[in-house]
């Protein structure tokens, strides 16, 4: 019972860690393309790969926090 819960907090840690990942990579892109608009194309697709970067490390995070529970086969 407790272990589910551990993995509940778990996968909610991940989830806030993708978030605001995710915000610093779209905050400091905004700021890179408002100084330098010229490079406005590379800098989105930069931020687009790291963005799936972040989200498939936080997806794996939630997946490890529930096979710890031992619930999922």
């Amino acid at each position: 019972m407790i272990v589910g819960s551990i993995a509940g907090i778990g996968a909610g840690l991940a989830a806030i860690g993708a978030g605001i990942g995710i915000g610093n990579i779209g905050g400091k892109a905004m700021e890179g393309m408002a100084r330098q608009p010229e490079a406005a194309s590379k800098i989105q697709t930069a931020m687009l790969i790291a963005a799936a970067f972040v989200e498939a490390v936080a997806l794996f995070a939630v997946v490890v926090a529930f096979l710890g529970t031992g619930q999922v086969n």
